[in-house]
């Protein structure tokens, strides 16, 4: 983060309070929170807070509040499971071909919703040391089926650009490693850090860069936001987006589309929209899957095809990710005696975004 914005970034409770951003009141439990949980809201953040609306959605977002300390029945440290599939610190191989590379442990903003809060903040490390930097490097060059390296944390464009360069090279160096995505906050946290110098160190010869893009409502990409995306791909590199379905923040199909439609305009194609994960404190942040079913059912008939994220449920305990919106497509009669021949197709009932039902193949 750039020194000015380290210098205004509010970390402490007072601070908070002090920017007329939590009532004096909440003081003592807000303390308690950031006594567990990391807390810094970044000025650019805070310049998008409409202290004048109690239930602002970029503040329902970063301002710790008091319903943290609750937990919830099912709720877990590591709700998606990445210790059980972490071979070597800092290593997350869940699926074949890609590992999750976790270099850091701090963000430039801390989500109230985050599923690792529990591995960043108070009294956690900041980066993997130099040692397990290298097991991790070895661990990859050693497993040829790994095509794709996610750099992730905590945030990975927290690091300098002398050392992402550094990272990227080593990366790139591998044979089989051929995508290197880094999925951050930083362009809408903190934008002015995408400068020319980290732009260049994503570019790296033998592999292809992508970022993922985290934000939740549109307003999150203003201006400053739209120019750090823009440099992002004005220099060939690609974007995609990750969001999660919040309650109060999200959670009706204009906002949805409103976000997904910003996505698009900044050249950002819509990638995840993650159904909270199970981390605890959060419950007051979480949605019903059948909401989140509907509003995707909605999201269709509204917005283009360009618009259109894949919500997503990291199933609890390590088993990834799997699509869980809603099914248009149900079988009518089961009579197709081979999958290749059209003409013994089954018959379908395929539900339209209004909800209408028709029959495929239709009636002649």
């Amino acid at each position: 983060m750039t020194k000015t914005s380290l210098a205004r970034t509010l970390r402490e409770p007072a601070e908070l309070v002090a920017a007329d951003l939590a009532p004096a009141t909440a003081l003592p439990a807000l303390e308690r929170v950031a006594a567990r949980y990391a807390v810094a809201i970044t000025p650019a953040l805070v310049d998008l807070i409409d202290k004048s609306d109690p239930d602002d959605p970029i503040a329902r977002q970063f301002v710790p509040t008091a319903a943290e300390l609750e937990m919830q029945p099912g709720e877990n440290a590591d709700p998606i499971g990445d210790h059980p599939h972490s071979p070597v610190s800092g290593i997350v191989h869940r699926y074949p071909d890609r590992v999750l590379f976790k270099l850091v442990h701090v963000c430039a903003v801390y989500c109230r919703f985050c599923f690792r809060r529990e591995m960043v903040g108070p009294g956690k490390e900041n980066a993997l040391s130099d040692s397990a930097y290298r097991a991790a490097i070895d661990y990859i060059r050693t497993h040829g089926e790994i095509w794709e390296v996610i750099l992730t944390g905590g945030d990975p464009l927290m690091l300098s650009p002398r050392r992402l360069s550094e990272i990227m090279a080593d990366l790139a160096g591998i044979d089989h490693v051929k995508i290197i995505r880094l999925h951050t906050r930083v362009p809408v946290a903190d934008p002015a850090r995408i400068s020319d110098d980290m732009v260049a160190a994503l570019k790296v010869e033998g592999a292809t860069t992508w970022v993922a893009l985290h934000a939740n409502h549109a307003r999150e990409l203003a201006g400053p936001a739209r120019a750090a995306c823009a440099r992002l791909v004005d220099a060939g590199i690609p974007m995609v987006s990750q969001s999660v379905l919040l309650r109060g923040v999200n959670d009706n199909v204009t906002t949805l589309s409103d976000l997904m439609r910003a996505f698009v305009e900044c050249r950002i194609k819509p990638y995840y929209l993650h159904h909270g994960d199970l981390a605890p404190g959060t419950a007051h942040l979480r949605t019903t899957l059948a909401l989140g079913q509907e509003l995707m059912r909605q999201l269709r008939g509204r917005v283009s095809g360009l618009c259109q994220p894949d919500y997503v449920i990291d199933i609890p305990g390590g088993a990834g990710k799997s699509p869980v919106g809603p099914n248009y497509v149900l079988a009518e009669q089961n009579t197709a005696a081979d999958p290749r021949d059209a003409a013994s197709e089954t018959r379908y009932r395929i539900v339209d975004y209004c909800g209408d039902v028709h029959l495929y193949p239709p009636e002649i």
